[in-house]
């Protein structure tokens, strides 16, 4: 096994994005176990160096004017986690096939979809959406902190937003502007300012003049007071609503399949309607600690409804 000062060293070559020395520090590590006679774990880490290389595998290194403002995350659950209807698993399948075949696609002039506007209610599997994109096409998800964009760059955020639209073209990857809305409001509203028009008119331009091989997503919880502008920049745009009632079941089976008791689901289908996805995902979880702090096997229907109805006071009392 490595020291732990490899490992320390591992780490810290990681995090200071430094690739060099990273690989550096995994040779030594092979080197480390071929020398106690472990020849098969010292290959292997070898191999995987050497594939990492052959593949153009990198640390991925992010401007350091950019690090408090974009996020960086290696999704791995795909879209099989995802709990959604037929009509938008269909819309998420074309985009990603699109992109896994855009060579064939753009040898013929035409564009793929690659610039998403994802709008709906919040906890109905937007942000989940983008990561199960990320993971499907094994690409590292940028989530874009738009609150940070708007409040602490006040005044420089058209240039940090170029240097976003940059990035998109050196580190591939798939690109959330999370809470669209703070950016895309209508240049008409009351209460805007010149520099928010600013803002708006520049996020226009870049994102209609970008060419990069990067999938630009946009999540907002208030589609209508985006400015009408932005929607024929997107390729597509898919609309999120609270899941049915075949969804709510659908839901709670896949969270609970084997700790749920032998009860039909069908009241608290009934109960649970007009939750969102999360709202019912947590309920199931707030069901999951109860029976382990209790020492049981099996969730029961009472107490199913009882984190069932918790949830929903708290939800319409928001």
């Amino acid at each position: 096994m490595a020291t732990a000062e490899q490992i320390k060293s591992l780490l810290l070559s990681h995090y200071k994005n430094d690739s060099d020395r990273f690989t550096s520090i995994a040779l030594q590590v092979a080197a480390h176990e071929a020398r106690k006679g472990h020849m098969s774990i010292a290959k292997e880490i070898k191999a995987l160096i050497d594939k990492a290389k052959t593949d153009g595998f990198k640390v991925i290194k992010i401007n350091p004017n950019l690090e408090d403002l974009v996020l960086v995350y290696y999704p791995e659950i795909g879209l099989e986690n995802l709990v959604l209807s037929e009509e938008i698993r269909n819309k998420l399948l074309r985009i990603i096939r699109e992109y896994d075949q855009r060579e064939k696609i753009t040898k013929f002039g035409l564009n793929i979809r690659r610039k998403v506007l994802l709008s709906g209610l919040p906890g109905t599997g937007k942000t989940a959406t983008a990561s199960s994109i990320a993971a499907e096409l094994k690409l590292p998800l940028y989530v874009v902190m738009m609150d940070k964009l708007m409040t602490k760059y006040m005044g420089e955020t058209s240039a940090k937003l170029r240097q976003v639209f940059d990035m998109m073209v050196s580190n591939r990857g798939i690109y959330l502007f999370d809470e669209f809305d703070a950016l895309g409001a209508s240049r008409g509203r009351d209460n805007e300012i010149g520099e928010m028009r600013r803002i708006l008119n520049s996020f226009l331009q870049l994102i209609e003049q970008d060419q990069s091989e990067s999938l630009i997503l946009c999540a907002t919880n208030h589609i209508k007071i985006l400015d009408s502008a932005l929607f024929r920049r997107f390729d597509d745009i898919i609309n999120y609503k609270l899941p049915d009632q075949k969804i709510i079941k659908e839901l709670i089976q896949i969270k609970l399949f084997k700790y749920l008791d032998n009860f039909s689901l069908d009241p608290i289908v009934e109960i649970a309607d007009g939750l969102s996805h999360a709202e019912i995902t947590n309920a199931c979880n707030d069901a999951l600690k109860e029976i382990i702090l209790s020492n049981k096997s099996k969730v029961s229907e009472e107490l199913l409804t009882t984190m069932i109805k918790e949830r929903k006071m708290n939800f319409f009392n928001q």
